[in-house]
């Protein structure tokens, strides 16, 4: 934490008061900053950033609107049971809904196209394939789609078969952060770093260089990244680079859809301007990709490109035009989680969307303002919750 001068001290804004504080202006905090005003418009609200709204992983994505956790079902139903996966799928196809039907899809620039997961192997092919019956029998509509067929789609090579997901769709992520943010009419303080959390008297003091917010209750909701003060333990949430670049024009447009694949590890789309954003490849370097530094690697770089080159044959001429990277927050288990703060009681953290936040976000955070409201026990919440992970608390010290 960083000293403080005299004249420092003497030169500090007016004190804030509100309801409640969200620490983080990403797609988590915005969301849950919309859910509480639509819920009691007349809480006080305050977001404060450290940067500027989506400046993290919610303005570094692709914009992919999908649903479901892994990339087949069969994977969800092996990792989380049947009942969960089904549930975990309608979470995220009520996110998807909502986005819709609370937001102006104009302003998000949100494209209802569908989806398609692509199979890298036989054996992700096999199951993608085998995922159609159950998602079927689950009330969720998706159709395989043969190799030839994908290769007509996307007019792609190397591929094999997919699975086309209807409700799947595409938005601009910084726009939608930005958009949720102004409907939620919340108070916004960009550039605010939080450097200490303190309790007094019943209320949250967060204490940024150049002024004080108390709060009845506060929502840390800064993915990976800590904030001075806050004890928890490193492997709660880890900091996983992902890196993407953009292509300069390519006309006409040839790739109609989000398309994810080698198990979600590639991830490319078109724009209707004809750019090309892809991204992915960390799986080749996870031992380097980690950690909260901004930058592109070389190898990474390299690997997007033949991939491009290798799939899309009429891109390889593209001219890549930017590259950049962003900080994801993932969990063992693949889900985000909410806890309680056990010296703040009434306060939460929330995180870990595993490269998920744009399919789940908006509906988490109803579920975050449900439970800061104190109402009963939300939908959904047994499935996100911190202690499902058996670890210690999360606790702030004065």
């Amino acid at each position: 934490m960083m000293t403080r001068s005299y004249w420092h001290q003497q030169d500090r804004a007016p004190a804030i008061s509100c309801d409640v504080a969200i620490v983080g202006a990403g797609i988590a905090g915005a969301s849950t900053a919309f859910w509480l005003k639509k819920i009691e418009p007349a809480l006080d609200v305050a977001v404060i950033d450290a940067a500027e709204v989506g400046t993290g992983a919610s303005g570094r994505n692709a914009g992919f609107l999908l649903q479901g956790i892994a990339t087949d079902y069969l994977t969800d139903i092996d990792r989380y049971g049947r009942k969960a996966a089904q549930r975990l799928w309608q979470f995220t196809m009520e996110n998807r809904q909502l986005l819709e039907s609370e937001l102006d899809p104009s302003a998000i620039d949100l494209e209802r196209t569908g989806s398609l997961i692509v199979a890298g192997s036989d054996e992700e092919d096999e199951r993608l394939r085998a995922s159609v019956a159950p998602l079927r029998a689950d009330g969720i509509p998706a159709a395989y789609v043969p190799p030839e067929k994908v290769r007509e789609r996307t007019l792609s090579r190397g591929f094999f078969g997919g699975l086309n997901v209807p409700s799947g769709a595409m938005c601009n992520p910084l726009r939608l952060v930005q958009h949720i943010l102004q409907m939620s009419r919340a108070q916004l303080f960009e550039r605010h770093p939080v450097e200490e959390f303190k309790t007094a008297a019943g209320d949250v003091h967060l204490l940024t260089r150049s002024r004080t917010f108390r709060a009845a209750q506060v929502l840390i909701a800064t993915n990976a990244a800590t904030i001075s003060g806050v004890e928890r333990p490193d492997t709660l949430i880890r900091p996983v680079r992902a890196q993407m670049f953009s292509t300069r024009p390519h006309s006409p447009r040839r790739l109609p859809m989000p398309l994810y694949s080698h198990e979600g590890n590639y991830y490319v789309r078109q724009l209707d301007s004809g750019e090309l954003l892809l991204g992915g490849a960390r799986h080749q370097h996870a031992d380097d990709e980690v950690g909260f530094e901004d930058r592109v690697t070389e190898p990474v770089q390299d690997a997007l490109r033949d991939y491009l080159q290798r799939h899309f044959p009429w891109a390889s001429g593209a001219k890549v035009q930017r590259r950049w990277s962003g900080t994801m927050g993932f969990t063992d288990d693949g889900l985000p989680l909410f806890g309680e703060v056990s010296s703040a009681p009434g306060s939460f953290y929330a995180g870990g969307f595993n490269g998920h936040g744009m399919g789940m976000a908006f509906r988490f955070g109803k579920l975050l303002a449900e439970l800061l409201l104190n109402r009963a026990r939300p939908a959904f919440a047994d499935l996100f919750a911190q202690d499902r992970l058996n670890e210690q608390a999360v606790s702030l010290a004065e």
